[in-house]
């Protein structure tokens, strides 16, 4: 499918999908010595990435944007948080919260996807 609004879907799922994983290392590591948290940006990225879009005419008929949906998701090192004394910065409160709030973005993310599946399953069987 070429579709920016399912290729842009498709990335975000994958974003979410990638942050359980960090999140979950990140709860399995809470008593390993001088580990860091690790995190997911991409939703950050889009709205940079949104705020300097600029328009590209393609033809002189057409005019589009920048593509949204090639912005993918970037794993880092939280290192701003306080630190225990044995060097780990994992607060299992803010990971359990992290988690519900992905799982919540995961599943309205699968949603907005199935609403295009059944439009697209009209289309073509109408």
């Amino acid at each position: 499918m070429n579709d920016i609004n399912y290729n842009l879907l498709r990335n975000a799922l994958n974003a979410a999908s990638t942050r359980q994983e960090v999140i979950s290392s990140n709860i399995s590591n809470v008593n390993t010595d001088n580990y860091k948290v690790g995190q997911v940006q991409f939703e950050s990225l889009l709205v940079q990435a949104n705020q300097s879009l600029s328009m590209k005419q393609t033809n002189d008929l057409h005019i589009g944007f920048d593509d949204l949906s090639k912005i993918d998701p970037l794993v880092t090192k939280r290192t701003d948080t306080a630190v225990k004394e044995n060097g780990n910065n994992v607060d299992i409160d803010m990971e359990m919260a992290n988690q519900a709030q992905n799982s919540l973005y995961y599943n309205a993310l699968v949603t907005q996807l199935n609403a295009k599946y059944g439009l697209l399953n009209t289309a073509i069987s109408s």
